[in-house]
């Protein structure tokens, strides 16, 4: 296992070494741009026994029991069902009081905290009027608003902003996704779960392969093109997601070969007006436009600016 790479961990690192860590964190931000990750790294960091740099070295026995969410003094609480129960919050605090005082540090993890209900949520508040410094509380959420703001001010909040291309790049070699599909990735989102959940998805696999050798059938000016959108294309994009997906994956192939051509300059023009009416063909399938019309529409206008 690798190091996380994330932009707020110098933050956290920072804090640590200083003494400085709050005893309740708020981490808000969209989907995928790693705050669970992050939760995990800090609870890492306090509990790691071989520190690497300020950050946990990801193999000692510590950092392997979070990382399975097998430790003993790391709790992490998601929603049951719905929402995140009373009786959870109330088994939390039940885990500190029987724990607390023998064990050490408690690290505990509220994935979409915004989930609690009412009941959950004023047992929680409770919790967080008593600190201790041998408690960290970790709240995670998408929706901040949806978090009672007494519960807000007990907390430090921390924002989490998009991740950066590159960094998510880095995020994605990291779980062992080929260079290539990493790109294309970070090509159609900035969200890390969904980049990993789309590379794990058979369906992408196979239109990604679809589609390359679609691209290389347009690159070459062939009218096989043409025939394939009926053949492969049609049959493979069953709803309208996985169609823009199609003419999001050509859009990249064409944005990496713009890229080996910078030198000629007919050949940018060429590839600036396919890239345009790739463009052009996702409004049209927007408004409804049958995929097979569009696709083949957009194989002849490529054709005939080759």
């Amino acid at each position: 296992m690798t190091e996380l790479v994330h932009p707020l961990l110098d933050l956290f690192k920072k804090s640590m070494k200083h003494g400085r860590l709050a005893h309740a964190y708020l981490f808000e931000g969209a989907k995928g741009t790693g705050k669970h990750q992050v939760s995990l790294w800090l609870a890492k960091r306090l509990f790691c026994t071989n520190l690497i740099d300020e950050a946990p070295c990801q193999q000692c026995i510590n950092c392997q029991r979070i990382e399975h969410l097998e430790h003993p003094n790391v709790h992490v609480v998601q929603p049951d069902g719905q929402m995140i129960r009373v009786d959870q919050i109330r088994q939390l605090q039940a885990e500190f009081a029987k724990r607390g005082f023998e064990s050490g540090r408690q690290v505990f993890i509220l994935s979409q905290a915004d989930k609690m209900n009412t009941q959950a949520a004023n047992s929680l508040l409770k919790f967080l009027e008593e600190p201790s410094g041998e408690v960290l509380m970790i709240l995670e959420t998408q929706s901040l608003g949806s978090i009672l703001p007494t519960i807000q001010s007990r907390c430090q909040i921390v924002h989490f902003p998009p991740i950066a291309t590159k960094d998510l790049y880095e995020q994605l070699l990291q779980a062992n996704i080929y260079p290539q599909t990493a790109k294309l990735l970070t090509f159609m989102t900035n969200s890390y779960d969904k980049a990993v959940e789309i590379s794990q998805n058979e369906w992408f696999n196979d239109a990604k392969e679809e589609i390359n050798k679609w691209f290389d059938y347009l690159k070459n000016d062939d009218f096989m093109a043409f025939i394939f959108v009926q053949r492969r294309l049609v049959p493979l994009a069953k709803d309208k997601n996985q169609q823009i997906q199609l003419l999001d994956m050509l859009m990249f192939y064409y944005r990496e070969f713009l890229q080996t051509q910078l030198m000629q300059v007919k050949k940018v023009q060429a590839i600036n007006q396919a890239l345009a009416a790739i463009l052009n063909a996702q409004r049209k399938l927007q408004a409804n436009v049958a995929f097979q019309a569009v696709a083949e529409q957009l194989v002849l206008h490529l054709l005939k600016k080759q």
